[in-house]
């Protein structure tokens, strides 16, 4: 279909991310956390819901909101409060959430990221804490329910409705999730449920003020799910607008399999839920010195770790986004850079070398079995000119397999750089006088020749001799 733009329309889009606390046990009770635990084997009949039983905040789980709200821009509440979110739903074994309406954590904050090589900042209405349902199984005509999951700590965060794209949508959720992971919050695991993200969609014709009618789509677990799903639904919308049709209110799920949008139950508005203040809850008074000592602990965020790389490390904005893509990643490459003084050689390296290999064996960086310090030392062997950026490489794929220091690796193999001038004119004579009709060929005017030239005896120095003195020494000689 063509662009909404092409046919008049803009979109309106703000997201709930979802954002699994990474706790030892749940919001309201001591139950295991533990994702790969036996169907219901993590549950109580406080997380279950029985009659008489009463919740305890998780301490660790509100600092941990605290954080994020923090390094979202958000204002902390000294002082907030948990409501009951009435409604039924199988795998909501209370009959309610404990969740927060009106006094949430965390307001009012902001997040930048890059769209396009562009800057795009969208605004944060409120992070509030709350309990997650449990998980159903469909299993054709009958579903089994694992509460496992039921009351594990959640933090929502609810973008205002800023968005405008669909890629503006997906970039937002994975700048998100990246936060998250840096603070060290939640695991970020879109597989396993740790964050998720519910969509709110409308479309108005460009130049309206007035809202349209918003549709939510629920649970979508893939940021390029987020995008198609998004994609799917302003294209469904903008047609029944076209049609004259009405647009429900609604909550959608997305079939990633059909690539579709479908109902699933009509939007309730807040008055449905029926907030209240939970009664078995105080309200949560957090001291000013805790929000402090918890800003204090908070690590450099992706976007001003990228903006140090490129303003005192001299990177390009491309390799600054690539290696903060991952607190890890940038921890790597900065360790190497600390060992060898050398910015760009180092981000060179982990991004080609590094992250190709480690793709290829599906590992992330802390299972790199090259350590930062490793890295960076070769990389001074190149620099002091004691190995080639060519024999670097076969070190690099030895280091790689066997874990030994290049120093080792070079020494063993005897991969040390040739620049003796002496040695490299004697090989230089070698292949001169076993090429003669090329010698005469390049000195006739076929200057190609010269590639074939140091080809040659790279391969006779079998690669080890400096790159730079063969060029210098063949020219000299060549010109005869």
């Amino acid at each position: 279909m063509s662009s909404m733009q092409d046919r008049g329309y803009e979109a309106v889009i703000g997201i709930e991310v979802h954002v699994q606390l990474k706790t030892k046990s749940k919001m309201f009770c001591a139950d295991s956390t533990i994702f790969d635990s036996g169907d219901n084997e993590n549950t109580s009949p406080v997380s279950i819901g029985m009659p008489g039983t009463l919740p305890v905040i998780n301490k660790t789980a509100v600092e941990y909101s605290i954080k994020t709200g923090l390094a979202l821009g958000c204002q902390i509440r000294e002082k907030s409060v948990f409501s009951r979110k009435n409604y039924f739903y199988p795998d909501l074994p209370k009959g309610y959430q404990i969740s927060q309406y009106d006094l949430p954590l965390c307001e009012k904050g902001s997040i930048t990221f890059k769209v396009d090589g562009k800057d795009k900042t969208v605004g944060i209405t409120r992070a509030h804490m709350e309990e997650d349902a449990g998980k159903s199984n469909h299993h054709g005509d009958y579903t089994l329910i694992n509460y496992n999951r039921a009351g594990i700590p959640l933090l929502e965060i609810v973008s205002e409705p800023d968005i405008r794209t669909p890629q503006e949508a997906a970039e937002y959720g994975r700048t998100i999730r990246q936060v998250v992971r840096y603070l060290d919050v939640c695991d970020g695991n879109l597989e396993e449920g740790s964050l998720r993200c519910d969509c709110n969609v409308s479309v108005r014709k460009i130049g309206a003020e007035k809202f349209g009618t918003k549709v939510e789509i629920k649970n979508i677990n893939s940021f390029r799910f987020v995008e198609k799903a998004i994609e799917y639904e302003i294209d469904r919308q903008i047609d029944l607008v076209d049609r004259g049709e009405k647009i429900i209110q609604e909550t959608r799920l997305y079939d990633p399999d059909k690539n579709r949008t479908f109902s699933m139950r009509t939007k309730e508005d807040a008055q449905d839920y029926r907030y209240f203040p939970d009664p078995d809850l105080l309200p949560v008074i957090v001291p000013k010195q805790l929000i402090e000592k918890l800003r204090s602990e908070l690590p450099e965020l992706p976007r001003d770790r990228a903006l140090r790389f490129q303003n005192d490390q001299g990177l390009p904005e491309y390799d600054a986004l690539v290696l903060t893509t991952e607190r890890e990643l940038a921890d790597y490459y900065e360790e190497t850079a600390k060992t060898c003084k050398n910015f760009k050689a180092s981000s060179n390296w982990v991004m080609t070398e590094v992250l190709r290999e480690l793709n290829q064996a599906n590992k992330d960086i802390t299972q790199c079995p090259i350590k930062p310090a490793q890295l960076g030392k070769m990389i001074q062997l190149i620099e002091s000119g004691a190995i080639s950026g060519k024999i670097a490489k076969t070190v690099f794929t030895e280091m790689w397999q066997s874990g030994k220091e290049p120093e080792v690796i070079v020494k063993e193999k005897g991969l040390v750089q040739i620049s003796d001038t002496s040695a490299i004119e004697k090989i230089i004579d070698e292949v001169l006088s076993a090429n003669t009709a090329q010698v005469a060929d390049y000195r006739g005017g076929r200057t190609k020749l010269f590639g074939f030239f140091v080809g040659a005896v790279m391969k006779a120095s079998k690669g080890q001799a400096n790159p730079d003195l063969v060029n210098k020494i063949l020219l000299e000689k060549l010109k005869g």
